[in-house]
């Protein structure tokens, strides 16, 4: 970690995000103070209600804080337009959701190359980078199937592929494994993992996934809209098979 001291890519500062819900005030978010260095993964866990999803969604620029800030690169989220915000998330951020959020009607490749028109890449190139991301995810073979045409576990990939559309800093998953199976989800932890290593993309998961613990490098647990403890995978004893009833 020593080459990452000085390079934060996301830093919240004093987080507080409130919702009025039948003439009460809910604070989803209280006072979070994170920072995040360039190429780490990141995995932020904690109980249903816990506010996970919604410092997810603070980072990735899904919602605004009600209070404190948002940093990526430097750059305070709350001082940008909606165009230059909109920029940021395109260029920047990649996301993958538990849904998988493929458009029907579009194949592997159209889903995957949609991020690139938004940016105003040529069509030849993105067609030929796109290729290259479904072989990167073992889906070389799938360009022209549809998502009804695909496993859970392939949608998924075609997911990953497409948050690698516009070569973002930071990728954003939140509950990647959700909707597969185990050793599925298996799969697309460790191939998140590959991404992360090989390519120095940040990878910041929102999960309830005990298997993330594994490849982690830092696990930030979330109680009560808080940071409860910020934990390095190196200091865990938790033996992940045998939570998760594994056999060895």
């Amino acid at each position: 970690m020593a080459d990452r001291v000085y390079e934060y890519i996301v830093r919240t500062k004093d987080l507080v995000k409130e919702y009025q819900m039948g003439g009460q005030t809910l604070r989803a978010l209280d006072g979070v103070a994170l920072d995040i260095y360039r190429g780490e993964y990141i995995s932020i866990m904690g109980p249903s209600g816990s506010g996970k999803s919604t410092l997810f969604n603070m980072i990735g620029g899904l919602d605004k804080p009600s209070q404190g800030s948002v940093f990526i690169d430097e750059v305070d989220m709350a001082q940008l337009d909606a165009f230059e915000l909109a920029w940021l998330r395109c260029r920047k951020i990649g996301y993958i959701f538990q849904t998988f959020n493929l458009i029907p009607v579009m194949t592997a490749l159209e889903n995957i190359t949609l991020p690139m028109i938004f940016a105003g890449v040529p069509t030849d190139d993105g067609i030929e980078k796109g290729i290259e991301l479904l072989k990167t995810v073992g889906l070389g073979e799938r360009l022209h199937h549809k998502p009804s045409e695909l496993s859970g576990g392939q949608q998924q990939r075609v997911a990953i592929a497409r948050s690698l559309a516009n070569d973002p800093a930071i990728v954003l998953a939140d509950e990647p494994t959700g909707n597969l199976d185990l050793k599925t989800g298996q799969e697309i932890i460790y191939l998140l993992k590959r991404l992360n290593t090989d390519q120095n993309v940040t990878i910041i998961s929102a999960t309830h996934d005990l298997k993330m613990l594994d490849v982690s490098d830092r696990i930030v647990w979330i109680r009560d809209g808080k940071i409860a403890k910020i934990e390095h995978r190196s200091d865990l004893d938790l033996k992940v098979g045998q939570v998760e009833g594994e056999s060895d």
